[in-house]
């Protein structure tokens, strides 16, 4: 269970990771050793996976998104195809899902050329693979790996409070 002073620290880090421990400490009212061990036994439990830099694709030259529905000929509980997809550098976020396709890839690509170059080259070549659907992405209105901590405490206070 986590409590109210290590979700603000979580809500602190994701916004950004290079926050000093004095900075949070000031921030949630510690001191800076009390967030140090904090944050370490959030690490160890594995709560905190680890940090990032976010890197704009586009400086990169990965600025074409997409995302592709994958079918398969699997058997039920077959990891086959999901390690193969799974090794592709350009999927960056790969879900097996319920419903008439097996797996939901979120992919990056120099642009719509080398997007289907990876689906000719790449993908195709995955045995178990048994079609592919793909919506290129026109323009990004939101994305983030930030977790809304804590955001349904608000709506549960209100409702209690009216």
């Amino acid at each position: 269970m986590i409590n109210g002073i290590d979700a603000e620290i979580m809500k602190i880090l994701q916004k950004n990771a290079r926050t000093s421990n004095a900075e949070i400490a000031r921030k949630v009212g510690l001191a800076p050793s009390a967030v140090f061990e904090r944050i370490r036994k959030l690490e160890e439990k594995g709560i905190i996976r680890g940090y990032h830099a976010d890197v704009d694709p586009r400086a990169v030259e990965l600025g074409q998104l997409a995302f592709m529905f994958i079918r398969s000929n699997d058997r039920p509980g077959a990891v086959g195809t999901a390690a193969q997809l799974a090794d592709v550098p350009e999927i960056l976020e790969l879900h097996h899902v319920a419903g008439e396709d097996c797996f939901l890839a979120k992919v990056r690509a120099r642009d719509a050329e080398a997007l289907g170059r990876l689906l000719r080259d790449r993908l195709s070549r995955i045995e178990s693979v048994t079609s592919t659907r793909t919506t290129i992405v026109l323009e990004v209105v939101k994305e983030t790996v930030e977790l809304p901590i804590g955001a349904g405490e608000h709506e549960d206070e209100e409702a209690a409070s009216a």
